[in-house]
């Protein structure tokens, strides 16, 4: 199996801590194994590989959806997460 690894990649637990579209990887985990969380439409595991472009939504009490425009090389301080993902509207 090819892998494209000079493309911006980050698994799905570790971006949406990393953002802070949740508070911590152990919730981002949680919400995937429970299979509220898609990636493209498709059910997400905590560990799927995120890339720019990717749309993210969870389903639930408190349902939300991001686009994500670029991929963080590490930390990233709180006034500018917001940066790195477009807030979607939810049907």
């Amino acid at each position: 199996m090819t892998s494209n690894t000079s493309a911006p990649q980050m698994r799905l637990d570790l971006l949406l801590a990393t953002l802070g579209i949740v508070k911590r990887r152990t919730e981002a985990k949680s919400h995937a194994d429970a299979g509220s969380i898609q990636v493209n439409n498709n059910r997400a595991k905590p560990g799927q590989i995120v890339r720019e472009g990717d749309i993210i939504r969870k389903g639930g009490a408190q349902p939300w959806a991001v686009e994500i425009l670029k991929i963080p090389s590490g930390s990233v301080r709180k006034d500018m997460r917001e940066s790195y993902f477009r807030k979607l509207a939810e049907s």
